[in-house]
């Protein structure tokens, strides 16, 4: 039986824009970066000839992403909307959501709407984009 969720991989185009949001405006430590080739990683993710940098971060509490920056098989972003099948959004808690909004609104972060109070008052919630498109769910809990 599954025992945790152990990350969420993310795909991103420029490692630098990703790092500036995950690590410097979102909190993220990064824990182990490597250069990945070679039959292992062709056979694991079903493709050839892979090149891939991958970064993996962490919150205090040991949660995981892990970007990865594909060199040798690039493929341009496409903006996905909520609705579309497979995986949809990551959502973190944060503690004060207006002051975070407010905050990455200075960054330049694009938000789908300000902080809303859910219908059923149990939380804040908002939506922005990371630089790739990750579509971000931001909540704070109020009960």
């Amino acid at each position: 039986m599954i025992k945790n969720i152990r990350h969420t991989g993310v795909v991103v185009e420029d490692i630098d824009q990703s790092l500036r949001f995950y690590r410097d405006l979102l909190g993220f430590k990064v824990t182990k970066q490597m250069e990945e080739s070679g039959g292992y990683i062709d056979n694991m993710l079903a493709l050839k000839g892979i090149k891939v940098t991958t970064i993996k971060m962490t919150l205090p509490d040991g949660q995981m992403i892990e970007m990865l920056k594909y060199h040798s098989h690039p493929r341009q972003g496409a903006f996905r909307d909520s609705c579309e099948v497979g995986i949809s959004h990551i959502a973190f808690t944060v503690d004060n959501l207006d002051k975070e909004y407010d905050r990455l609104k200075k960054e330049g972060i694009k938000f789908n709407a300000p902080p809303q109070h859910s219908p059923d008052g149990y939380a804040k919630v908002t939506f922005c984009r990371a630089p790739e498109g990750t579509l971000v769910e931001l909540v704070e809990v109020l009960k």
